[in-house]
């Protein structure tokens, strides 16, 4: 991973140099995540397997976190969020569904929460379809085919610091984990 190199003390910097060490924005790395799912020996490469998702880490732009993700017939992620971090993915082949939370839930101090009625969103993201979202997204994300594998390209900026993830009960969203990278090792 390439990192901005310091300007040395009493120089100016340009005004691309001072770009360069802006963090990405969403809309970047939904740019990022379309481009990379148009490379289509990148997503041929991905190793699929029959049972359970597999992955590999790319480099994103600015220094986000980036992952190409394979997913069998069937699978998916359960409710979580991204912590701080914003992020975008894009369906590269096959067919993914995200179900979401349209409300700004509390960091922090709370294991149970009662969701009111109008919150949920549902999207079906065919391939060359993705979005981004802000800090503390809620969501889950699945693929529903009995029959396809799906890959998708995900960037989150900062990297990811932790995953919370939530069980549901109808109206009734629970703080269950908290995941640091280390557990992802």
């Amino acid at each position: 991973m390439s990192h901005p190199a310091t300007a040395p003390s009493g120089a100016t910097s340009s005004p691309a140099s001072a770009a360069a060490e802006q963090p990405p924005t969403v809309a970047e790395l939904l740019a990022f995540v379309r481009r990379t799912a148009e490379d289509a020996q990148l997503i041929a490469s991905l190793p699929l397997d029959p049972e359970g998702r597999t992955w590999v880490r790319l480099e994103g732009p600015g220094g986000s976190e980036a992952w190409l993700i394979g997913w069998p017939p069937g699978t998916g992620t359960g409710w979580h969020d991204h912590a701080d971090s914003i992020g975008a993915f894009l369906t590269a082949s096959g067919e993914l569904k995200e179900n979401s939370l349209a409300a700004r839930l509390p960091t922090d101090g709370w294991k149970t929460l009662e969701l009111t009625e109008d919150v949920d969103r549902k999207r079906t993201l065919a391939a060359g379809q993705g979005r981004a979202f802000g800090q503390n997204h809620v969501h889950e994300v699945l693929n529903e085919s009995t029959t396809a594998h799906a890959v998708s390209v995900h960037a989150y900026y900062p990297p990811l610091p932790q995953i919370r993830r939530y069980s549901r009960s109808g109206h009734v969203l629970r703080l269950e984990q908290v995941e640091r990278p280390e557990d992802w090792q």
